[in-house]
């Protein structure tokens, strides 16, 4: 089917329709994440999103009044959101709310190294990750895929839960039963949904769900080992890398990638253009 995509300036709101919802959901995921942690839902998920809508919001502000904030016309932009569309088609499999997040993406002229996705699907890409690596467009959908998995998953919500009930001493039974100050938490984040650091079980769960994501999409999964194998060889350099701080490269996660790409590649070989 085909979906109408309303651009408004300088963003990229998607609703996918309920025809590309169904295809997404009719099949189990063949990547074993478990399940998401329940600590996530001491957190309201609608704070946590609008918080994200708002700092999103500044930091489009703040990037449109430096001039590196990408025109619509931009053709890397144009790459960006033509792959986000196909991938956010397919997200409700794995959240029943992202088919009611207002999709955004935007494109940040700067050499950083960085792409991230906050709470409710606001998206942002920096010049930098794609033209320092020279990305093609499946490891763009790699990368792409793992920042909606954070999303998808809700690491952000859960961290935030997990980091306001240690600070306040509580536990996971007794926030059960009442959300006391942690029902507020989602307010006061700040900066923190974009600079989040993520443990490694976060990180492993967004590789792989962003690998099964992007395969269904039609994206060759064998591009993730390639676009970890490239991160690893500018991972010696000194600047530009805050996407590497909160992303450690390494041969373990390349490893666990390329255990995984034969669980997902049948889904690419129905999906991929003919």
């Amino acid at each position: 089917m085909n979906v109408t995509v309303p651009f408004h300036r300088r963003q990229f709101l998607l609703t996918a329709g309920a025809t590309c919802l169904f295809c997404a959901s009719a099949a189990h995921a063949q990547v074993d994440v478990g399940k998401p942690s329940a600590m996530r839902r001491l957190v309201p998920a609608e704070e946590l999103e609008a918080a994200a809508a708002q700092q999103y919001k500044q930091l489009l502000a703040e990037a449109k009044s430096k001039g590196v904030l990408a025109a619509e016309g931009s053709p890397q932009l144009q790459r960006l959101r033509a792959i986000a569309a196909r991938l956010i088609a397919l997200t409700a499999q794995w959240n029943d709310r992202a088919s009611t997040w207002r999709w955004e993406i935007n494109l940040i002229n700067s050499k950083q190294i960085n792409a991230f996705c906050m709470p409710g699907g606001k998206i942002a890409f920096f010049t930098g990750i794609l033209d320092e690596l020279k990305l093609n467009d499946d490891e763009v959908a790699m990368i792409m895929g793992h920042e909606m998995a954070h999303a998808l998953r809700e690491h952000a919500r859960s961290r935030l839960a997990k980091t306001q009930a240690t600070n306040l001493g509580l536990s996971l039974g007794s926030q059960l039963l009442g959300l006391g100050d942690l029902g507020n938490a989602a307010a006061g984040v700040g900066t923190q949904l974009i600079a989040l650091r993520f443990s490694r079980t976060d990180e492993t769960e967004a590789d792989l769900v962003g690998l099964e994501l992007a395969a269904r999409a039609g994206y060759n999964p064998n591009a993730s080992v390639t676009l970890w194998q490239k991160m690893a060889k500018v991972s010696g350099n000194s600047g530009g890398l805050k996407f590497l701080s909160t992303h450690p490269s390494g041969p373990n996660r390349i490893k666990e990638l390329q255990t995984n790409v034969p669980k997902v590649q049948r889904f690419y070989d129905q999906a991929r253009p003919r």
